[in-house]
């Protein structure tokens, strides 16, 4: 069947320790740098999964279902080492990735730490320093994507982790009336206007930065999307302060990781969002998930009984262009798994990846 096409619309001297001949070997060695006999790398929806450090088991299990790009966190690496050293670790992360046959496309989570930055804390500025000396490494190194959030004080967060699913598989739930008896954080009440404020104070620091490196920062949504969350305020809540963000410091680096049921638990046309920032080259990253409920109370789901139409959502990922990596996320924890990081064990994973392609291959979506 024939489809319109919808979307017509200083370095620090210690960073020396690693020599410029280091960097290119390694940009050489990677499967994105590799001369093949073969007809040119082709072009498409890059399918890829995020990884801890140390994760050799899923590591294997992702490329043996074809994924070869690796989204990373490398947060407990770097937190741990002076800035003069980024570049060393992140070679060397990349060096194990690509012994593994990977592509290490991007890092998810703040690749150091920042919550200082988040809730405007003493201390904040040498983050940001720090934050900046990052980007410089990760581009260093040919890793031109950061998922990010600003999520300040909770990261994403659900109230259960043991909710059951079909066939007795393990998913998350979020309801807000029992997050509302949690009380508040250790940080108390916090305002929407003081985040604001933290991170326009981030994007003015970093984002010309990123720019100038070609690093792209890409905006994880609030999740779940509501404010304040016992609290403290949250602003990645809807489309509008989403486009209050991209004018607030414009940048070909300022975008979006779109995660795509977060922004249908605000309320969103998601279609028609990804047609938008599509078009302004603002989807840096997905999400490729779903969920049923509202924003007060909600649970995660199966890919394949989603109550979206994803197919139709890959097919308009396709057909607005969108060439950057998609990851399946959130997904069940299967039968004989560790519920230990609910949502990223790899048996759901392999069934998503498994439906995606699927769908792909049926539309002649391509992908790698």
């Amino acid at each position: 069947m024939t489809q319109k096409n919808s979307c017509d619309s200083r370095e620090e001297n210690g960073e020396k320790l690693v020599t410029d001949q280091a960097v290119r070997h390694v940009r050489m060695q990677s499967p994105a740098h590799t001369e093949s006999s073969e007809s040119p790398r082709r072009r498409g929806i890059q399918l890829a999964e995020l990884f801890e450090l140390g994760e050799d088991h899923k590591i294997r299990l992702a490329r043996q279902i074809g994924i070869s790009h690796a989204i990373v966190g490398v947060l407990p690496v770097l937190s741990r080492v002076p800035r003069n050293q980024y570049l060393r670790n992140l070679l060397e992360i990349k060096a194990n990735f690509q012994a593994a046959n990977m592509v290490f496309a991007g890092v998810e989570s703040h690749p150091v730490p920042a919550e200082k930055i988040k809730l405007g804390l003493p201390g904040r500025d040498e983050e940001i320093e720090n934050y900046i000396s990052v980007i410089k490494a990760l581009a260093s190194v040919g890793v031109s994507l950061i998922c990010y959030n600003w999520m300040a004080g909770l990261g994403w967060y659900r109230t259960r982790a043991d909710v059951r699913d079909r066939g007795d598989a393990l998913v998350s739930e979020f309801d807000n009336e029992s997050a509302k008896k949690q009380g508040l954080t250790e940080w108390g009440e916090i305002s929407e206007e003081r985040i604001w404020k933290n991170l326009q104070y981030f994007l003015k620091a970093v984002i010309p930065v990123a720019e100038q490196h070609g690093v792209k920062m890409a905006l994880h949504p609030d999740d779940p999307p509501l404010s304040p969350l016992r609290g403290i305020g949250r602003i990645l809540t809807s489309a509008a302060n989403y486009r209050r963000i991209l004018d607030m410091v414009p940048s070909p680096a300022n975008g979006i990781t779109f995660c795509q049921a977060n922004f249908k638990l605000m309320g969103e046309d998601i279609e028609a969002l990804v047609r938008e920032w599509s078009a302004k080259g603002k989807i840096f990253f997905v999400h490729f998930r779903d969920v049923t409920g509202t924003r007060e109370h909600f649970q995660e789901t199966f890919h394949d009984s989603s109550p979206l139409d994803l197919p139709r959502m890959l097919q308009l990922y396709h057909e607005c262009g969108f060439e950057g990596p998609m990851r399946p996320d959130h997904a069940p924890t299967l039968e004989g798994e560790s519920n230990d990081r609910p949502g990223y064990a790899m048996g759901g994973k392999i069934l998503a990846i498994g439906y995606m392609k699927g769908i792909m291959d049926a539309f002649r979506i391509p992908h790698s």
